[in-house]
């Protein structure tokens, strides 16, 4: 292994920690905007007390893999920045609305109108964040855009990512976003009739995770055929479907059996596979069929030195962040209503 697919390998293990966390405060958001019934406002509670304590620190993840894409492999950036620069703009508005939101429902008018007006704001910008993401990450693996094309504004910079395989991949960030934070979230109730509010959200939103990534393995035969041969004719996409299909069905079955912490760990696992398997079947493309990783990676003493800058940053980030969340998230779950 090169240093450069190291480096890239944790552009991807960073986008996976970023969904993982920051995605699942997205999917808090979503369901704040669902909250419905006699517990609605009991619901948003928990979802405010869940994310308050470590949505800034969560978005260290999408940095880390932003400043390591542009550092390490500067081609690849500035040829994702410039063809996707309306969705990955529209998304980055969104995610300071979201925060900004969040924060001003919290601590700034504390009139219910006021309130209200920045709930709203919160919970649309994270229903609308997550499939921008979504739709980057498949004009990424489809190669749609980069055909020989007029040059024109709509094929250069609309038409890359406003399709049907992009949308579908849009909808499975949003699904998956959902579905973690629904399955944290019973995690992190205390009172039995929440826990049971998300477990049934938490069903819902995983099946359509399933539904959703099929779709968008349909899908890629036309948009993105070089990333469905890598799902499913490479060597190593039967093991990876397996651990995948295991890891959702095992967290379905744990939140029909109310068994919250497996849920969590399975559900986890499930989006991380999903990701994972985006990683290798766009191997070793960072752009597929443009860049390599090798191609577009920046000189190796630039590579030395980001590596060198990782681990020094990594001795501080890693044991702060493990203690941010034991403060805020030790609290113990219990197995059974």
């Amino acid at each position: 292994m090169t240093l450069a697919t190291l480096l890239a390998g944790i552009v991807l293990l960073a986008l996976t920690a970023y969904a993982l966390l920051g995605g699942a405060d997205f999917g808090g958001g979503v369901w704040d905007l669902f909250a419905t019934g006699p517990r609605k406002d009991r619901q948003r509670e928990l979802i405010a007390h869940a994310i308050g304590p470590v949505w800034e620190a969560n978005h260290v993840w999408l940095i880390l893999a932003v400043v390591l894409l542009f550092t390490c492999f500067p081609p690849a950036f500035a040829d994702l920045a410039i063809s996707l620069h309306i969705p990955l703009t529209l998304a980055l508005m969104g995610i300071v609305l979201r925060g900004s939101a969040f924060s001003f429902r919290a601590y700034g008018d504390s009139r219910a109108a006021g309130v209200r007006r920045w709930g709203r704001v919160f919970s649309i910008a994270s229903l609308v964040t997550p499939p921008l993401l979504g739709i980057c990450v498949g004009a990424v693996t489809s190669n749609g855009g980069r055909k020989a094309v007029a040059a024109t504004f709509l094929n250069m910079y609309v038409r890359p990512w406003l399709n049907l395989y992009c949308v579908s991949v849009g909808f499975l960030a949003l699904a998956a976003f959902a579905f973690l934070a629904a399955v944290y979230l019973t995690a992190e109730a205390t009172d039995n009739e929440l826990r049971d509010d998300f477990r049934l959200r938490g069903l819902w939103a995983g099946i359509a995770v399933g539904l959703t990534a099929l779709l968008v393995l349909v899908l890629a035969g036309s948009w993105a055929p070089g990333m469905q041969a890598g799902l499913l004719h490479s060597p190593w996409p039967t093991p990876l479907h397996l651990a995948t299909l295991a890891a959702g069905v095992t967290a379905i079955a744990a939140l029909w059996g109310r068994r919250w912490r497996l849920a969590r760990i399975a559900a986890a696992g499930e989006i991380a596979l999903l990701l994972w398997g985006w990683g290798l079947g766009q191997f070793p493309y960072l752009i597929p069929s443009d860049l390599t990783i090798e191609d577009a990676a920046a000189p190796p003493a630039t590579l030395e030195g980001v590596t060198v800058a990782l681990v020094l940053g990594g001795i501080v980030l890693i044991p702060s962040l493990l203690y941010l969340f034991r403060v805020f998230k030790s609290a113990k779950t219990t197995e059974s209503p």
